[in-house]
Parts: C-alpha cells; sequence; structure tokens
C-alpha cells in the first residue's frame, strides 16, 4: 500500500548560497546538480513541487543599499540575480529528466515564462517542477516573502525552508555550544523572540494562511526526502506547536 506524502505539496525555499557549494561565491555546477537530484527524487516519491531560490551567491540588495546603492535599484539588481539561479536550477533539474518551468515576476519573455497563479498551477498538476523568479517583482520584499506567497497562491501544504543548520535553535549553534534546537515552535514565538528563521512578513503570511515552515539542512545529502517523510532533523513552525 503506498503511503500518502504529509506534505503532498510543497514550496521550497532555497538561499542563493545552497548553489555556491565549497566555491565563495556563484554558481557551483556540482552542488546545484545534487540539490536537483534531491529535488528530482522528492517529485518521484509523489510530491508536487515549487521553488523559490534567493540570489545572495551573486548579488545582495540589502548589503549593497548598505554600501550606498539606492535601495530600490539595488533589489532589482539582486531579483535578476535570482532569475540567473533559476534558470541554473532549471537546467540541472531538466538534466535530471525533470520537466521543468521557470516563471518570473519581472516579464522577460525571451528568457522565461511571466508568473501567472493559474499557469503554474497547471503546470504543477502535469508533474512539472515551477521555479518561482525575481521575488515579488517588487522592491523592498524578500525572497523568504516571496516564498511565503506563492506558497499561498499555490495552496501548499507547506513551506520547507533549506539552510546550513538542521533547524531552529534556542540561539545560534555555531557559537552557542548549549543552544538546543526545537522540534517544534510556535509562528508566534519565532515572532516574539525574533529568530530570524525568516523575515516577520514571511513568517506572518504563512501563519496567516496555516502554511507550516520546515527548516531543514539542505547541505546534508539526502535530507530533503527523509524530512519529507518525516525522519529527518528539521523544526516545524506551526500554529498547534
Amino acid at each position: 500500500m503506498t503511503r500518502t506524502p504529509a506534505y503532498r505539496r510543497i514550496l521550497l525555499k532555497l538561499s542563493g548560497e545552497a548553489l555556491m557549494g565549497d566555491a565563495p561565491f556563484g554558481i557551483n555546477p556540482e552542488a546545484t546538480a545534487r540539490i536537483a537530484a534531491e529535488i528530482a527524487a522528492a517529485r518521484a516519491d509523489g510530491h508536487e513541487l515549487c521553488l523559490v531560490v534567493g540570489g545572495g551567491n551573486i548579488f545582495r540588495g540589502l548589503a549593497a543599499a548598505a554600501r550606498g546603492f539606492d535601495r530600490a535599484s539595488a533589489d532589482y539588481m539582486g531579483m535578476l540575480a535570482t532569475v540567473m539561479n533559476a534558470l541554473a536550477l532549471q537546467n540541472a533539474l531538466e538534466q535530471q529528466g525533470v520537466a521543468t518551468r521557470v516563471q518570473s515576476a519581472i516579464p522577460m519573455a525571451s528568457v522565461c515564462e511571466p508568473y501567472i497563479r493559474r499557469r503554474a498551477v497547471r503546470h504543477m498538476e502535469k508533474g512539472r517542477i515551477v521555479i518561482f523568479a525575481a521575488g515579488t517583482g517588487n522592491p523592498f520584499f524578500t525572497t523568504d516573502t516571496a516564498a511565503a506567497l506563492r506558497a499561498a497562491e499555490m495552496g501548499c501544504d507547506a513551506l520547507f525552508k533549506g539552510t546550513s543548520v538542521d533547524g531552529i535553535y534556542t540561539s545560534d549553534p555555531k557559537l552557542d555550544p548549549k543552544a538546543t534546537r526545537y522540534p517544534v515552535i510556535s509562528f508566534d514565538k519565532v515572532l516574539n523572540d525574533n529568530l530570524k528563521v525568516m523575515d516577520s512578513a514571511a513568517v506572518a503570511l504563512c501563519r496567516d494562511n496555516g502554511i507550516p515552515i520546515v527548516v531543514f539542512n539542505i547541505r546534508e545529502p539526502g535530507n530533503l526526502r527523509r524530512v519529507l517523510a518525516g525522519e529527518g532533523r528539521a523544526t516545524v513552525v506551526s500554529q498547534a506547536a
């Protein structure tokens, strides 16, 4: 008897840094291929997937604004970096034999589809993986907020955030050896304690739409599949915690 996945339709949020591997910046083909293989395996297990990827491995708008760039212009530059990452992931996924579509919030018809919600839903229903690029298309909004927005629009069962740690801790585990991991935690505690899992707008949007956030380590090989099966280490942010 085939087990029904706990989360059938998910949005996977990846930082741009996940595509760097061990490099200091840019896109590492081996790291990108490994992540694509994990996403392909999750799809083969019966999950419907869509993705949002950041652009911090190429250009980070907030950091540029802090150095004197106009904030809106810097954010638009960051959005273009996410399109480059989305195309790299699309290429890696299609090398795995997975049908993929990139939809951009900033129209660029020669490169990818414009974001159209009903078309994106239809792609997912047909088994295609949809990668949402260019954030929300607006400056002053992070790709975390874009991920929460798209998860709500796509009717996702959960938002999975792939990071470099295996969940949410009481403090930074890289700095505090006594830090302990929360297996589950409430949206309100994340917001009230300012735990920096995602920006507050993204957390509030997931809370208001009843979309759990699952924080896990995407850098650990095979971890996405394990967490989706309920076997890996992660923290679940939900209403009921």
